[in-house]
């Protein structure tokens, strides 16, 4: 049978823009084909996403519940509507995701108030969370209800296991609760080396979002409530926030692959190592400053505005901060030695013109 469907890339490009970029994993693929064929029951009644729920109890404990979603920002907005009364308010980082890339869906769609913190590393502290943790009992003012964090942040550092249990404490102490932003959490861990559930369910945390596209699947994401007594009408909120897939077998099969097994952790750290030996080259290169620590799979540099634009025609990344010069560099998982390679020696050309 011929077909129309053709190639219109060069599957040997790879840059540096966003994790995103990335296909999708061949055991992921694989896995969709394991799933396809046949008949199963639409809208989360399938063998996949029953069995998806052991899977991530086996990762954050026997009270863990799966809703998968179709991307980050849904899983943000259903978990943050999940936690909220009408009233009610999210402390954030001023850089958090929910706050500065997804277009105020959460205020918008999610009908909430972000109350955002200047940070120096993208990560709140309880004397932080303190700024705006006031006013409960003023009508005049959104009430906080929430504290949101990011692990890893949108700067790339990452929290420690205490420094998550301290959050959650002291959240908790006020009557907030905490939800965190995993989108990827995978390369956290990895950096950490430290299971999953460490600084999330152990540490206190209530809901997740929990990452997978920018670890290896083709789309999806899920929500994952560590503590039931938290949340009211998941179901409810996820099919109202469009977040439902009637085919979620194909959601809930790329999420097991990723689990069941260690493909997770070895596409994280593989994400990682990458980006710790892009920073390594580029530190050598004049002219060229990293910014953050490099945690994660993300470097962060200042650099000529000038060479970073003959660059972008090499390599895709993208600004960060285009006044400052700022950029943001992102390793993936099937980013290779000879890319990051590649890429270092590139710079070095470009500064020298």
């Amino acid at each position: 049978m011929s077909t129309d469907a053709r190639r219109h890339h060069d599957p040997e490009v790879r840059g540096f823009a966003s994790d995103n970029y990335a296909g999708g994993h061949p055991e992921i693929l694989a896995a969709l084909a394991l799933a396809n064929g046949g008949h199963q029951v639409a809208y989360g009644g399938d063998d996949y996403t029953a069995h998806l729920q052991h899977v991530m109890r086996s990762h954050f404990g026997p009270y863990a519940q799966a809703f998968p979603v179709f991307n980050g920002t849904g899983a943000n907005v259903v978990a943050l509507q999940a936690l909220t009364d009408r009233w009610g308010a999210v402390i954030c980082a001023d850089t958090a995701h929910i706050n500065v890339d997804e277009c105020g869906a959460p205020e918008r769609v999610g009908g909430l108030k972000l109350l955002t913190v200047p940070t120096e590393d993208g990560k709140l502290t309880p004397d932080l969370i303190d700024r705006e943790a006031y006013g409960w009992d003023d009508e005049h003012r959104a009430m906080p209800q929430v504290v949101s964090i990011a692990q890893n942040t949108e700067l790339g550092t990452v929290y420690t296991v205490d420094e998550i249990r301290a959050i959650c404490e002291h959240a908790h102490e006020r009557g907030m609760k905490v939800h965190l932003d995993g989108a990827r959490i995978a390369n956290a861990a990895a950096a950490l080396d430290v299971p999953m559930r460490s600084f999330t369910n152990v540490a206190g945390v209530d809901v997740l979002s929990f990452g997978g596209t920018k670890n290896g699947m083709l789309f999806g994401e899920a929500v994952v409530v560590l503590d039931p007594d938290a949340v009211r009408a998941m179901k409810h909120l996820r099919k109202l926030s469009m977040q439902l897939a009637s085919k979620m077998r194909f959601v809930s099969v790329q999420l097991e692959a990723l689990l069941a097994r260690d493909l997770w952790l070895r596409n994280a750290r593989h994400a990682n190592a990458m980006a710790q030996r892009l920073a390594e080259g580029v530190r050598a290169v004049d002219g060229v400053t990293i910014l953050h620590p490099v945690q994660a799979n993300a470097v962060f540099a200042r650099l000529p505005h000038d060479v970073s634009e003959r660059l972008q025609k090499r390599y895709r990344f993208y600004f960060w901060d285009e006044a400052a010069g700022d950029v943001r560099w992102m390793c993936s998982f099937d980013t290779r030695e000879e890319d990051v390679d590649g890429f270092v020696a590139a710079l070095q050309e470009e500064m020298k013109r």
